[in-house]
């Protein structure tokens, strides 16, 4: 085998649910143009996500912004995480076993966070070695940014037990050094959403999506992240959460380590 043939299959594949999901999400656009004049949907047309914690072939969950879903987790927190997510990153100050001090970052991540993020690093003399993370997502691009911010700055992540760190989320774990996983937290992902407003045609739509799905691509293997990664995003409608176990956080290497 060549070196580097998995490498390049994991990119080929990635690359060709990418252009599928565009070909898919060209259609959604139009059919949203035209729904207005079809009668809705009744009740029972689509089943509802499982509810209750997370197990190898049964991981896709509902996706909630407000607060984490309790039911999803296992044993004990690992750290003093808010009750509720803010409706934008908190930048907050722990002690968590076993690394002791942390950042973490816990919230909505909104438009101009990463802003604030840069900010936050230029005011404090020193910065803990790990961020921590507690995030319902929200922004990719703002979470890209903050990847990258701690990537030059060679900070590792983690998400601890009953953490929670899904849609646009598990893009700032991957920018860790050193990246690890409680298999009692939650990283999940899925299609990142577009808005369905039609103020531009779905050709225009369609290039936003590609220049897109293009940059989140290269952020990934920037970071080393297998692409396909991808995967479990195009294959996970915007309103559901798959939820990674184990071996798929470790083989795509958006952990380094996975912890009981």
């Amino acid at each position: 085998m060549k070196p580097g043939f998995l490498e390049d299959l994991h990119v080929k594949k990635a690359i060709r649910y990418a252009m599928l999901s565009q070909v898919a999400l060209a259609g959604l656009l139009v059919l949203f143009q035209v729904s207005e004049h079809w009668p809705a949907l009744g009740p029972g047309q689509r089943s509802a996500p499982a509810t209750g914690p997370v197990t190898p072939g049964d991981q896709r969950r509902e996706y909630r912004t407000d607060r984490p879903t309790p039911d999803l987790m296992t044993g004990p927190p690992g750290a003093d995480y808010p009750g509720e997510f803010p409706d934008r990153l908190a930048f907050l100050d722990r002690d968590v076993d076993p690394f002791g001090a942390v950042l973490m970052l816990s919230g909505q991540i909104a438009p101009g966070d990463a802003d604030r993020f840069e900010r936050e690093l230029e005011a404090r003399s020193s910065l803990p070695e790990r961020v921590v993370l507690h995030s319902p997502g929200g922004s990719v691009g703002d979470a890209q940014e903050i990847g990258r911010m701690l990537r030059a700055r060679e900070l590792s992540t983690a998400v601890l037990a009953g953490g929670y760190c899904v849609s646009a989320c598990p893009y700032v774990l991957a920018a860790g050094i050193d990246r690890q996983v409680s298999e009692s937290g939650i990283v999940g992902m899925h299609q990142h959403y577009y808005d369905a407003t039609m103020v531009l045609p779905a050709m225009f739509a369609v290039k936003d999506i590609q220049f897109s799905q293009g940059e989140t691509l290269q952020y990934l293997i920037d970071m080393g992240i297998a692409p396909s990664l991808m995967l479990y995003s195009l294959q996970t409608p915007p309103e559901e959460i798959y939820a990674l176990v184990r071996d798929e956080l470790l083989e795509t290497g958006l952990a380094t380590s996975v912890t009981d």
